[in-house]
């Protein structure tokens, strides 16, 4: 099953507002997201950069949102559980690419049969693999982002 993900501060495909990203606020963009299959138990959300330089680079690792959660507010604080991102830090951490050509940032959000029950700042590979065997429906909305 497909999850609809959207924002009210972007569309599929269309540019993040700087305000999400290291050039301004750096705070998290509100997402909304429908159609999560019943037995939903939790939600997670893991949103990266294929584009990086180094290769894929995390910006935020979420998870253990409670199933019923179809969105997160702007700056979302102390829901789920919070992952590490790949700025060694807990929680979101917004768009910031070198100069060049804009970067696609995918805002992935997963309907869990379980509750992961990992630890705060478990990685992104720790989410993932955790989840394998237990996705009901996923989702994906990319935004741009570039300097």
């Amino acid at each position: 099953m497909v999850l609809q993900v959207t924002s009210q501060a972007f569309i599929e495909r269309g540019l993040i507002p700087s305000k999400f990203t290291c050039d301004a606020e750096n705070v998290s963009p509100p997402l909304t997201w429908s159609d999560a299959p019943p037995g939903t138990q939790s939600i997670a959300l893991i949103a990266d950069d294929p584009d990086a330089p180094v290769g894929t680079w995390v910006h935020w690792v979420l998870f253990d949102l409670p199933g019923e959660t179809t969105s997160l507010p702007e700056g979302a604080k102390g829901i789920g559980v919070e992952g590490i991102n790949d700025f060694r830090k807990s929680g979101y951490g917004g768009p910031c690419p070198p100069r060049g050509k804009p970067h696609r940032y995918y805002f992935k959000v997963y309907a869990l049969d379980t509750r992961l029950g990992l630890k705060p700042g478990a990685s992104k590979r720790d989410v993932e693999r955790a989840m394998q065997g237990h996705i009901l429906a996923q989702g994906v909305l990319m935004g741009m982002y570039g300097r």
